[in-house]
């Protein structure tokens, strides 16, 4: 047999070193997969670095608009009062549209020569009075 160059036999020596110490690392991997899964690793992983990402996002969210509040007293004021309005326009254009069609009817009567005075306030209390016993 012919006499191989002593480089070739250092790099296979190299070589197989290598290869032991890629089996041993394989081996531990496949033992920590045999513990736990890896749709359970990855999912654990990520969950964990996602909650802790919005964990801070929204700590940062909340000191940034307390700040703004502060700096802003006015303009959250008048925020507050405009959802609050919205929320409460169903009742309030209620309110505009019976107080409408009262004007309507006093109008009405008036053209009609019906005395519109102290007995048709009364009477619009009682008709208000018999709407809120119907409710």
């Amino acid at each position: 047999m012919t006499r191989l160059p002593s480089r070739f036999v250092e790099d296979r020596a190299l070589r197989d070193a290598a290869r032991a110490v890629i089996e041993e690392d394989i081996a531990r991997i496949r033992a920590s997969l045999g513990e736990q899964g890896v749709a359970s690793r990855v999912s654990s992983s990520v969950s964990s670095s996602i909650s802790g990402r919005v964990r801070a996002g929204a700590s940062d969210v909340l000191e940034q608009a307390k700040r703004q509040a502060s700096d802003h007293r006015g303009v959250l004021a008048l925020l507050v009062g405009a959802i609050m309005l919205w929320l409460m326009r169903g009742p309030l254009l209620a309110l505009v549209d019976r107080d409408e069609e009262e004007d309507a009817q006093d109008a009405q009567d008036e053209e009609n020569g019906e005395d519109v005075g102290a007995d048709a306030d009364t009477g619009a209390e009682a008709a208000r009075a018999t709407e809120g016993d119907l409710q």
